[in-house]
């Protein structure tokens, strides 16, 4: 890269839009949590659709790579540049329509979550999305690692959210698929592209955003269970029995535990149970959804497949029941060596995946502790295994063990990444686990669009 490329970009932005000093570039160059970072020349801060395509045209024109960036929530390390230009889209922060009638929003890269949850709650609507970053992650970030979180079970992915796009592609060029269509039998649903490529096909600008009416009933349930199985057979009758469940979250014991050890003002609402499962319902009404729930968890009482049962009385009681889910990534970030997993496996195997995966850990690491939680209403667990307590952190075999997950998630017809991506960390992953015929049409899709290879070039496909 050359000082004229950077010279070009600073007087494309104007002093606002640009930064090369330390200081502001060094919360952009870590991830969250500090196990990642990287290093840029050049921190690229548009305002607009116009200014994101002139940079994008101008560091195509100079040969020079580029890394989009949207919240620095990611877990993979797919927003942190080594070396590229980075652009963050944090400026682009403007909602720029809300259509009540076609229950649905225009939205910014750079506007967060928490935003546009508002907006639509204000427009007595709802925007479904919902996960622990949600107070950073933004627009852009979410479509381009197609995020998933606690509502997917209801509502489906990011991907499934999206009636639109607009994008600039790796030459400058606009991609201007902002439309608000639920039906556009028109050839490629091309939106989809953008969606989970983690920008390395192009930089989202703005999104055209799916509503829905705002539920008046909600509850949240907790339900202590002795076993996986009964876990999924109490998933199956609530669904069937209520209609109404929008989340269906799992907790092991040992989750549960170090939350209230490691977390402070924690404490274990359902101590001794062997797996703690949180249920959250929506309704369009609130009237006669409790004793739905009552009557539906009456009956998993009555056929053994739940131990014990609590209600939130109020929305304090909720989000306490919530808080504890929400906490035990904080929980086992201490607990020394570890190795986190973000796997999914049709709902159905969900238990064998556990039975699986518990075993052959521990075969290979006796003693290893298992963290195991997450959304078993679609299949995804967050799946962490660590150090033995007592052991060397230094021989805890982290590779192994990923390898032995990743080997048992395949067989059972499913993904080593439900919802955070790929990203530059699990680039080797996918090269051995994703079908050779899927590695070649992504790498033909990469080279039609990109082929100088400017766009997040480290990230999401195999070399």
């Amino acid at each position: 890269m050359s000082s004229e490329l950077f010279e070009k970009l600073a007087a494309r932005l104007g002093p606002k839009g640009f930064a090369t000093d330390t200081e502001t570039l060094a919360p952009h160059l870590v991830e969250w949590r500090g196990k990642h970072k990287g290093a840029s020349p050049f921190l690229a801060l548009p305002h607009s659709t116009d200014e994101v395509a002139d940079v994008v045209r101008l560091c195509a024109a100079a040969g020079a790579a580029i890394t989009p960036q949207g919240g620095n929530t990611g877990l993979v390390a797919g927003q942190i540049p080594q070396g590229e230009i980075l652009v963050s889209l944090k400026r682009m922060n403007r909602i720029r329509a809300t259509d009540r009638a076609n229950d649905s929003l225009v939205a910014e890269a750079g506007v967060i979550l928490t935003a546009v949850q508002q907006t639509a709650h204000d427009s007595e609507r709802m925007f479904p999305l919902s996960l622990a970053s949600e107070g950073s992650a933004t627009i852009g970030g979410l479509i381009s690692t197609n995020a998933g979180g606690v509502h997917v079970l209801r509502y489906g992915m990011m991907r499934d959210l999206v009636l639109g796009i607009e994008a600039v592609l790796p030459d400058g060029s606009v991609f201007d698929g902002l439309k608000a269509l639920r039906k556009d039998n028109t050839g490629y649903d091309l939106k989809q592209l953008f969606i989970g490529a983690e920008g390395t096909l192009g930089i989202v600008t703005a999104a055209s955003l799916k509503l829905f009416p705002r539920p008046r009933g909600y509850a949240v349930a907790l339900a202590a269970v002795a076993t996986p199985e009964r876990a999924l057979a109490l998933l199956h009758r609530l669904k069937a029995e209520t209609g109404a469940v929008s989340a269906f979250e799992i907790m092991n014991r040992l989750s549960v535990d170090l939350v209230v050890k490691n977390v402070p003002n924690s404490r274990d609402p359902m101590p001794d149970a062997p797996f703690v499962v949180l249920v959250e319902f929506e309704a369009a009404r609130e009237d006669g959804l409790r004793e739905l729930i009552e009557t539906a968890l009456a009956g998993a009482i009555e056929a053994g497949d739940v131990v014990n049962v609590l209600i939130a009385e109020n929305t304090s009681q909720a989000k306490d029941f919530w808080r504890v889910r929400e906490a035990i990534s904080a929980g086992h970030r201490p607990e020394g060596a570890q190795v986190n997993h973000d796997i999914s496996v049709p709902v159905s195997q969900t238990p064998l995946f556990l039975e699986r995966a518990n075993a052959a850990a521990l075969a290979r690491c006796p003693g290893v502790r298992i963290v195991a939680f997450g959304h078993m209403g679609d299949g995804n667990f967050h799946y962490t295994l660590m150090q033995p307590e007592g052991s060397d952190a230094a021989s805890f075999p982290a590779l192994a063990l990923t390898d032995i997950v990743n080997t048992i998630t395949t067989d059972l017809g499913g993904s080593i990444s439900a919802e955070h991506g790929i990203g530059a960390v699990r680039v080797g992953d996918l090269a051995r686990f994703k079908s050779a015929q899927s590695l070649i049409m992504m790498r033909a899709i990469k080279r039609a669009l990109d082929p100088m290879n400017v766009m997040n070039p480290r990230v999401l496909i195999p070399r």
